[in-house]
């Protein structure tokens, strides 16, 4: 009769067998089956969003590729970017950056500080090329100095170039990395969402200023997640996106009807 594996375990352990001591040892420090390889990831701060995200959030490390659901939307799509930027950023030190290939709009301060970005903790680059601002992104990965980066490019994300950056994010204390494409420059890549930007009507207060802005965003593709189409609205002061507020009153009606 052979012996049960966890006893030979246990008389190789009281043997002194160092193997089995370093093999007992792991067992006892590794996490739980349901917390392992489980990476950091940016939750939105809309539940019915971050529901649809692998981990409630977006991953940190890989790409994440962001569009203009037409040309006329690319300020829009800036936007979002930046906004997902400014929420990074508000909850973790260290500076971001933003590079730009040639044709591509760079902000400027007072638009940066009305998303709730401080420009004081930006670095922006003027590459020559896509090419040149891939080896820019790829080297920040490499540093691990940055804790956001955003890439606007002319031509997409390839995917010789989308996968070196996904690889080079791997590792520890990933940062959040967006990258933003021309409204017809979608190419097969790494990244791990793609998304569909176009404007919407601004909240305006009571004096009808504009004061929240708001994009309609279509998750197209996420890696391990849904996708989906949402209305949705930013605010600079808190860093969060929200419904907008009948949106977010019918949605939780719907959730006390379904209990």
């Amino acid at each position: 009769m052979g012996l049960d594996p966890a006893d030979e375990t246990e008389g190789a352990i009281a043997r002194g067998d160092p193997r089995a001591r370093l093999a007992a040892l792991r067992m006892r420090l590794a996490p739980p089956a349901g917390e392992r390889d489980l990476p950091p990831v940016l939750p939105l701060g809309v539940p019915e969003l971050d529901g649809h995200l692998p981990g409630g959030g977006l991953v940190l490390g890989p790409p994440h590729e962001i569009a203009p659901a037409e040309p006329v939307d690319g300020v829009a799509a800036l936007g979002f970017a930046l906004a997902l930027c400014a929420r990074h950023l508000a909850g973790r030190p260290g500076p971001a950056l933003i590079a730009a290939a040639p044709g591509q709009p760079l902000p400027y301060g007072h638009g940066l500080a009305g998303l709730g970005l401080d420009p004081a903790r930006l670095l922006l680059l003027e590459a020559g090329s896509d090419a040149e601002l891939f080896r820019a992104l790829e080297a920040a990965l490499h540093a691990r100095a940055l804790t956001a980066l955003v890439g606007l490019v002319r031509d997409g994300l390839p995917l010789k170039p989308g996968r070196r950056l996904q690889l080079a994010a791997e590792g520890s204390a990933p940062p959040l990395l967006l990258i933003l494409r021309p409204a017809p420059a979608g190419l097969p890549n790494g990244a791990a969402t793609r998304w569909r930007i176009a404007a919407a009507p601004a909240a305006r207060d009571r004096f009808g200023t504009l004061d929240r802005p708001r994009w309609r965003a279509r998750l197209e593709r996420c890696r391990n997640g849904r996708g989906g189409d949402w209305l949705l609205e930013w605010d600079h002061a808190a860093h969060r996106l929200h419904l907008p507020e009948p949106l977010a009153g019918d949605a939780a009606a719907a959730g006390r009807s379904r209990a």
